[in-house]
């Protein structure tokens, strides 16, 4: 069975850091994107960043640009987000997916297998 596992949510002060992991089990993912997606209460859910598990390419909402970070774990078949200079914008529940599709997308919708999610929460 396909499972996918956050964690690393929390409670930070803005300008503060988190680093979110996505632990991924049941198969391997080569060959698949990787993404991290936010949702704020009231708010539809929005891409924040993606990696290529194969080849390793990243990328990232402009809004987090320069801020988050995301990696690959191979042996530990774990996908992370360092968040740093967090603001209270940032705050949601973020969802680690996988989407097998040969091209990156954006649309939580395009994205196969979802993680429960994690709370963040940046205080002013």
């Amino acid at each position: 069975q396909v499972q996918l596992v956050e964690s690393g949510g929390g409670l930070v002060q803005a300008g503060g850091s988190l680093r979110l992991s996505c632990e991924a089990s049941g198969r391997t993912f080569s060959g698949y994107y990787m993404g991290w997606f936010r949702q704020a209460p009231g708010k539809e859910r929005e891409f924040v960043s993606a990696l290529y598990w194969s080849g390793g390419s990243t990328y990232y909402a402009d809004s987090v640009k320069g801020r988050f970070t995301i990696s690959r774990d191979n042996a530990k078949n774990t996908v992370y987000l360092q968040m740093n200079s967090l603001k209270p914008e940032d705050t949601g529940v973020y969802y680690c997916a996988a989407d097998r599709s040969l091209w990156l997308n954006r649309d939580p919708r395009e994205y196969d297998v979802w993680g429960q999610g994690t709370q963040v929460t940046v205080s002013p």
